[in-house]
């Protein structure tokens, strides 16, 4: 994509120094009285709304209030996109009144750029995210240049717009769709930006001198309110649209758990009607939310992923990659690469599975919003390959084959007679020994694990795991390879489930004790799902498999010193019956007619979800004083991006901290007193 520095040269427009860039990332250009600022923040590859920024804007805009021109354009010299967003760093050194002062001064910026007198005009490309939109919204139009995306994702971080964006996007378009922008955090795509009245124009960057000149002379036609933004100004329709907006929130953050969503619906609900009323409820609003533990905690989630991110930078190295096995897990992989511009060749010996491998990766482009060009080239880059020619030139080699040791040990070595020298040969093992499959490799210094979770398309952990003789560089290359991907890589070493599997087998299994005991499935997930978990415990282990539950089950029971709960009967029947979960239509659930709700008013033992929980955090604490994983961060930042866990609480060791690291050794001694030294806790917890 061309740059808006090289739109604006090839445009003859030079861009005066800001005033002092470290504190004014402003810089300006003028031609045909047209003045255009354009955001350039200094050592960074994308912009964030930083105080600096909005300072620098407010100077700016001053400097025009006294002496208008024709029009005022506002872009980014980002070759990335617009903006980011704000700068959370700083939300933690803001609380109480110190927050509100700082919003109204933001606000009263966005206010200038909204009253002056000339046309305004923000040009995105790329993402317009948080405060970076709410500074597009303050302008009269927007042009997006094709590929730009919109979106409001503080929901994520258990706040809501700030700087005017609730009232100025729910004045803009349909009140109901700015509505669920903001409480879903989802993005506008150009096209459904168009759609929805976001943008004005929608063009490419050779046209976007002409887009601007047709919107300062008029020619642009702005959008105009339809009926049902008038009806939605009474307070009465507001009531009863917030009604179903709380319903349908609560199905997916309750109340509780996530204020956020229902702070903008009460001040939407309020104020809705009057832009003045609405402005001052926002800042009170926001204020209030970033003083809330659950933001606090969704913060620092932002930051774990952020941390996980870091280890995945650099340069990986591979072009080519070859994927062995089309099943599920070796086509979503295969796919997701090609998505993200690895040249990919696949292998398998039936080419049926071939065949879906193919179609399940254009699904996943249409999933991912590809475009039809996008959509070709990532398709060009993935190369079915039934007699796996692909193997001998390939970067990284990646065996995805059933978890069957003795099958994994063959392919590798069939594998390494055909790898070059100085290949990578990595294994999708999701609980299988590294150091017992390195004994099969030639050069086990070249082999590692690299255990994506299911559907790779949408989860965004992998764990890259070592074992003895694993080069540092091997894992430094395989990390950068899932940061190149779009995924978060979690370095481990090589134990028993790794870190993930190790802690979610004692919660599948307690699960079906829980059970076996007669407490009924929906009363075990709905408990989970209370807990904050994005679904239950049976659900999972249906999305799972139950075929693959039992494989890792017994192979920790085997592996592990530390017991692990018995493995019921009922999921060897299942298994045995074919009722694996969800690919086949039933497991502990029926299937057949979409994904079941557990709802139920019954209610479950009172120890119900420590019993979940609590070996959970036993099992990553037994994986951080084993070494296994880095720090607590890195297990929390894994367990929430592979498992969902909770993110509101922040992660398994931070609930720990949170509740007491007394209180949870203590209550896990009651648990193993009542049903069985497998609750027993870690010495960790007294380390």
């Amino acid at each position: 994509m061309t740059s808006a520095m090289e739109f604006l040269n090839r445009t003859r427009l030079e861009l005066g120094p800001a005033a002092d860039q470290t504190t004014h990332p402003w810089r300006r250009a003028e031609a045909d009285g047209i003045v255009w600022l354009v955001l350039d923040c200094e050592a960074s590859p994308v912009n964030t709304v930083t105080e600096d920024v909005l300072t620098g804007l407010d100077a700016a805009l001053r400097d025009l209030a006294g002496s208008p021109p024709r029009g005022v354009v506002i872009r980014s010299a980002k070759a990335g996109g617009f903006a980011a967003g704000a700068d959370i760093d700083s939300f933690d050194r803001i609380s109480g009144q110190g927050a509100v002062e700082l919003l109204e001064q933001g606000h009263a910026v966005l206010d200038r750029l909204a009253s002056l007198p000339c046309p305004t005009i923000a040009i995105i490309h790329g993402a317009a995210l948080g405060a970076g939109f709410e500074i597009a919204l303050a302008c009269d139009h927007r042009i997006a240049i094709d590929g730009a995306k919109f979106a409001f994702p503080e929901v994520n971080l258990g706040l809501h717009p700030g700087l005017g964006g609730t009232f100025r996007l729910t004045g803009l378009i349909d009140p109901i769709e700015a509505m669920t922008l903001m409480l879903t955090g989802k993005s506008a795509h150009t096209e459904k930006a168009k759609k929805l009245g976001v943008v004005d124009v929608v063009t490419r960057e050779r046209h976007v001198r002409a887009a601007v000149e047709a919107i300062i002379d008029g020619k642009v036609d702005p959008s105009v309110k339809g009926l049902k933004s008038r009806a939605l100004a009474l307070h009465k329709a507001r009531s009863l649209a917030a009604t179903r907006m709380r319903a349908e929130t609560g199905k997916k953050a309750p109340s509780a758990h996530f204020p956020a969503p229902y702070a903008l619906i009460d001040l939407w609900e309020a104020h809705g009607g009057d832009r003045n009323a609405m402005q001052k409820a926002e800042i009170a609003s926001f204020a209030r939310l970033l003083d809330s533990e659950t933001s606090r905690n969704l913060r620092r989630v932002f930051f774990l992923q952020q941390g996980l991110k870091q280890a995945g930078r650099g340069d990986d190295g591979i072009a080519h990659v070859h994927v062995i096995g089309a099943g599920e897990m070796g086509a979503g992989i295969a796919a997701w690469a090609a998505i993200r511009g690895k040249r990919v060749t696949l292998a398998d010996l039936e080419p049926k599975a071939l065949a879906r491998a193919i179609r399940q990766a254009a699904q996943i482009c249409r999933d991912s919003h590809l475009g039809g060009i996008e959509t070709r080239d990532a398709l060009d880059r993935l190369m079915p390959d039934p007699k796996g020619y692909g193997c001998a030139r390939a970067d990284l080699v990646i065996e995805a084959v059933p978890e069957d040791a003795a099958l994994k040990a063959r392919i590798h070595r069939e594998a390494a007679g055909r790898m070059r020298k100085d290949a990578i040969l990595a294994t999708n093992t999701s609980s299988l020994s590294l150091t017992e499959l390195a004994r099969a490799v030639p050069d086990p210094a070249l082999f590692a694990g690299l255990h994506f979770f299911n559907p790779v398309a949408r989860m965004q952990l992998v764990e890259v795991i070592g074992h003895a003789s694993t080069a540092p560089e091997v894992m430094d290359r395989l990390a950068a390879f899932c940061g190149a991907i779009d995924r978060l890589p979690a370095l481990l070493h090589d134990y028993p489930g790794f870190l993930v599997n190790r802690a979610l087998v004692s919660y599948l299994m307690e699960a079906m004790v829980l059970m076996d005991e007669g407490v009924p499935k929906e009363v075990i997930d709905r408990a989970a799902l209370d807990f904050g978990m994005p679904m239950g415990p049976v659900t999972l282990a249906d999305q799972v498999g139950l075929d693959i539950c039992l494989d890792v089950a017994e192979s920790l029971k085997l592996a592990l010193k530390k017991p692990i709960p018995e493995i019921s009967p009922r999921l060897r029947k299942k298994v045995k019956a074919g009722e694996t979960g969800k690919k086949a239509g039933r497991g502990f659930y029926d299937w057949s007619d979409g994904t079941p709700r557990p709802e139920t008013a019954q209610t479950g033992p009172e120890d119900l979800q420590d019993r979940l929980f609590l070996p959970i955090l036993d099992a990553c604490m037994e994986c951080l004083r084993k070494g296994i994983a880095r720090d607590a961060d890195q297990v929390d930042g894994a367990m929430i991006f592979a498992t969902g866990f909770a993110p509101f609480r922040g992660g398994p060791m931070r609930y720990a901290n949170t509740r007491g690291i007394n209180e949870i050794r203590h209550r896990l001694d009651e648990l193993a007193d009542r049903h069985g030294e497998r609750f027993r806790p870690d010495p960790g917890w007294s380390e």
